[in-house]
């Protein structure tokens, strides 16, 4: 298998570089227009008139085109008496105004010339409106310009986390084979017979012609039950990781919005991507947020919304055919307070209980987590395992973590069992109080308390086995 090669990180394109340019274009035609060595300004025909005939003009420029018009530069004590002020060497300054044509211009300059007002240079050049072209339209394209930016904010389509017009869209993240999640069956330690059930619901995907050509129906959905801890998401990664299909992961809680009817929006959105990418996988994490039981009177008290969502919800799972290759997995721990419709075969056909793993499993489970930890030659890892008893996948992950924080305190090279033990007792019992006086009365007491624990333990035959008093 070859390496990955690394991508690219590519420029991304932002609306941002379309304003600088558009300010940047604007600034430089500002810029030309202004000229810092011109000072010119607009006035009446009949000024421009006396200011040629005061003898104080030295050129004249005619600009022909649409909107003719004329500039006459000044001589110094002329520009003087106009701008009422002093011009520094190589400075310009000129009077422009706007004439009725090019033609009747040019008699008046003629006329001007024989009776010896004016003696300069003429010139004829052809008008361009583009600046004040631009100048004109530049505020509406501004306009336009934030008003699509404004839209596409609302609508989400920025790559942003949504708008005002997505608000009614799946927040359901897509994950495939070549996507991040790398957990596979076989990271999950333990939990043999729910690993068999969702293996085989992963293979109904990848074969269902298996399945079909016996008569069988694939199942549309299956609940994940059990404690905290002991690995109901850990299962629906593997199965993302292992299945070939497009794996649809969100929350119950992704459901739940301040607005009115978005949750069934989301919910007819999220099964309308899944229908289009079928045979696909859906998992709702934690769907005790929307399938909670309905109350009998949903006007006294109760959430009318999330009643809606859930009504959607039972309503797209029984929608769609039963071969159209859509499978929902939904992962709780209060399972008791789930709506019996939701439960009901034809949406929930099987319920995989994901028990506290026994001695076996958390063998495996401490194998698993003891892969990257530096760990000593004496440990034993079935002791370890006999020693927590009742401890989940989570609890047994937090004990290895909690063992080594322990050794790196220490300033030790390896994680030895004293860690492990007193990772355990830090779990169980919470941190060790030695600034807490205890009487000897005090202490008698809990030895008696804690004897009796260990003597009836002792005469159990199929109790935990007893480690520490």
């Amino acid at each position: 298998m070859e390496p990955k090669r690394p991508q690219k990180k590519g420029i991304k394109f932002s609306i941002f570089w379309m304003y600088a340019v558009i300010l940047l274009i604007l600034g430089g035609i500002y810029f030309a227009d202004n000229d810092n060595t011109v000072s010119k300004e607009n006035v009446e025909y009949n000024k421009f008139e006396q200011y040629v005939m005061s003898g104080g003009v030295t050129k004249i420029v005619v600009y022909t085109g649409e909107d003719p018009s004329a500039a006459a530069f000044l001589n110094d004590s002329l520009a003087k008496v106009v701008f009422k002020k002093q011009f520094s060497p190589g400075q310009q300054p000129i009077v422009t105004t706007n004439i009725p044509s090019a033609d009747s211009f040019q008699s008046k300059i003629d006329q001007w010339q024989q009776d010896g007002y004016f003696k300069g240079s003429v010139k004829y050049e052809k008008s361009s409106n583009i600046s004040s072209m631009i100048w004109s339209i530049a505020p509406f394209v501004l306009l336009i310009a934030f008003w699509f930016f404004i839209m596409k904010r609302m609508s989400g389509k920025d790559g942003g986390s949504g708008g005002v017009f997505s608000v009614g869209k799946s927040k359901a993240k897509i994950f495939d084979k070549d996507g991040p999640i790398q957990v596979t069956f076989k990271d999950v330690a333990g939990l043999s017979e729910a690993k068999t059930e969702v293996e085989e619901i992963v293979e109904f995907l990848k074969n269902p012609k298996r399945y079909t050509d016996l008569g069988g129906k694939i199942p549309k959905g299956a609940l994940l039950v059990g404690p905290p801890g002991t690995g109901k998401t850990l299962l629906a990664k593997a199965v993302a990781g292992e299945a070939n299909v497009p794996f649809f992961s969100m929350s119950g809680s992704d459901f739940v919005e301040m607005f009115v009817g978005v949750g069934a929006s989301r919910v007819r959105d999220l099964f309308r991507q899944a229908k289009e990418k079928a045979p696909c996988i859906v998992f709702i994490d934690e769907i005790d947020a929307v399938g909670r039981a309905r109350g009998k009177n949903p006007n006294m008290g109760a959430n009318d919304e999330r009643e809606n969502t859930l009504n959607q919800l039972l309503t797209e799972m029984d929608g769609f055919g039963s071969n159209s290759g859509v499978i929902i997995l939904a992962a709780t721990n209060r399972a008791d307070i789930l709506d019996k419709a939701l439960l009901r075969a034809g949406r929930f056909d099987r319920q995989i209980y994901v028990d506290l793993p026994d001695l076996n499993d958390r063998v495996a489970i401490f194998n698993v987590h003891l892969r990257n930890i530096k760990t000593d030659e004496s440990l034993d890892v079935e002791t370890l395992a006999r020693q927590t008893p009742g401890f989940s996948g989570a609890d047994i992950a937090n004990v290895c973590n909690e063992a080594a924080l322990i050794a790196a305190r220490h300033n030790k090279s390896s994680v030895q069992r004293q860690d492990f033990n007193d990772a355990v007792d830090r779990i169980i019992g919470g941190l060790e109080k030695r600034s807490k006086i205890t009487t000897d009365e005090e202490k008698r007491s809990i030895a008696i308390h804690e004897a009796g624990h260990a003597t009836v333990s002792w005469h159990l035959r199929y109790a935990s086995p007893l480690i520490k008093v």
